[in-house]
């Protein structure tokens, strides 16, 4: 168990570094950075979460879209400078 916990938050450690340093990241190399099992979907929310605060965008590889993550009906994505 110990060994599993270790992994994913060397995982997670290197996934905010590059996110930091990149200023982005996609859903792909996420997912595949974080072996299986070892995040709840609690746990997986706030990675997401966490990134888009620290204003590191997400981008799924095959579409091509941003991910805001959630946003209310009548709120429009904050614009995006390239």
């Amino acid at each position: 168990m110990e060994n599993r916990i270790g992994k994913s938050y060397v995982a997670r450690k290197e996934l905010f570094a590059k996110g930091l340093r990149e200023g982005r990241l996609t859903v792909q190399e996420i997912e595949s950075a974080l072996p299986p099992g070892t995040l709840t979907a609690a746990e997986r929310w706030l990675l997401y979460y966490s990134l888009r605060a620290a204003q590191v965008e997400i981008i799924d590889e095959v579409t091509g879209q941003v991910d805001h993550g959630f946003l209310l009906e009548d709120q429009e994505p904050a614009p995006q400078e390239h």
